[in-house]
């Protein structure tokens, strides 16, 4: 019997082993050979009469294993095509980063619609709360610029050593202008700190936004007004600073000093602007005695702070001192606005540096403004740090009569 351990063997024929033929308990299994181009082992039959001797199974097994294998050649398979949906693919590849810039992107671009809509709902509904709304917006936007800047000029001082009368005209004037911007934030922020005073701090600042506001969240005509403002409570104490210097005249002792004096006195009590050459001529009686900053009285000192625009409700020393750092810091300025020039000036640096140091540019044109300034720089750059009283006192000497001041 032929035993076979293939499902479907290749058919043998008839009597090729014989039970005579086949040793006893030998079983015989059949290997199915691929039939390969180069692999066939026999040639096919006749049929079951061929005469044919039939090739030895196992001469053909080793002609197998003597010949290379030739690989069955493999059939042409069409590649698969994957087809990518564009926004799954694209989020597929995005990096964290990515992702959340493009959320920041998304939500940046939403808020700017939300807040379009909300300017348009104002505008068309509250016309009146819209123009406050509008210039307060601007207002924390330009003080937040100048929060960056400062801190970069701080920063740069930080990183070269350096101080602060050192560094350019525009750069000092930022600083001490933010300086004071910021202190009166502190002021603001500090009452609104007791729970639901913020409310109130919103009803104050509506109501008097001179005393609690900067210049930045003033409307136009604001701006004007109160400077005209600040600029007539500042004139009610040209008067007394002027009869003060006339008290001192006889405690002069120059003689020559005390006739200039005189003469100074008179020109300003009958109107007429004086002349840098008549100011700088009394420059050793704002040195000492009587006209130093050391000698100053406590009512001449609060009259002085009131034309700087400066409380005058402080004790003696704290208004000698406040008053000296002051116009230190003034005569820092005048030097680098000297090395400057005042050529380099807009017209808004220009006005504000003349209300600065006591004139009332806002009525005044721009060259007469560039005049004056000019006239002070002259006095400043020549002086001292001794001589800083006549630089105080400057303030009312040169601005009191000059064109277009009086109305």
């Amino acid at each position: 019997m032929l035993v076979s351990s293939c499902q479907h063997p290749t058919p043998w024929p008839r009597g090729f082993y014989s039970s005579a033929s086949r040793p006893s308990g030998l079983s015989v299994a059949r290997v199915r050979i691929p039939q390969g181009p180069g692999l066939l082992l026999q040639p096919p039959f006749s049929g079951l009469g061929s005469t044919a001797t039939p090739p030895d199974p196992i001469a053909g097994l080793s002609l197998l294993l003597k010949r290379p294998l030739q690989p069955h050649p493999t059939p042409d398979v069409p590649s698969r095509r994957i087809f990518h949906r564009p926004d799954m693919s694209s989020k597929l590849h995005l990096s964290p980063k990515a992702d959340v810039k493009s959320l920041i992107s998304y939500v940046a671009a939403k808020t700017k619609v939300i807040n379009g809509k909300y300017h348009r709902f104002l505008g068309r509904h509250f016309p009146r709360f819209y123009v406050l709304y509008t210039i307060f917006m601007k207002g924390l936007q330009m003080f937040w610029a100048d929060a960056k800047k400062a801190r970069r000029i701080k920063a740069n001082m930080w990183k070269h050593n350096i101080k602060f009368h050192q560094l350019p005209y525009r750069e000092m004037e930022h600083l001490r202008q933010f300086r004071r911007d910021v202190t009166k934030c502190l002021f603001l922020g500090i009452i609104s700190i007791p729970p639901f005073a913020n409310y109130l701090v919103f009803l104050l600042m509506y109501l008097f936004p001179r005393q609690l506001l900067i210049q930045h969240f003033w409307t136009p005509k604001q701006q004007i007004d109160f400077l005209d403002i600040y600029h007539a409570l500042r004139k009610q104490s040209h008067p007394e600073i002027l009869c003060y210097l006339e008290k001192v005249i006889p405690l002069v002792s120059d003689a020559e000093l005390r006739w200039h004096m005189t003469e100074l006195c008179a020109k300003i009590q009958h109107g007429t602007h004086p002349t840098v050459h008549d100011i700088l001529a009394l420059r050793q009686c704002f040195s000492n005695h009587p006209l130093g900053m050391n000698q100053l009285h406590a009512l001449q000192m609060k009259a002085l702070s009131r034309a700087m625009l400066l409380t005058p409700h402080l004790p003696p020393f704290l208004l000698r001192r406040r008053l000296n750092t002051h116009m230190a810091v003034i005569h820092q300025l005048d030097k680098a606005l000297a090395k400057l020039g005042v050529g380099q000036l807009t017209l808004q640096e220009v006005k504000s540096a003349c209300y600065l140091r006591g004139l009332n540019s806002t009525h005044i044109g721009e060259e007469k403004c560039r005049t004056w300034l000019g006239e002070w720089l002259q006095i400043s750059c020549s002086l001292k740090e001794a001589e800083l009283s006549l630089l105080l006192h400057n303030v009312v000497l040169l601005s009191v009569n000059y064109i277009g001041t009086r109305r």
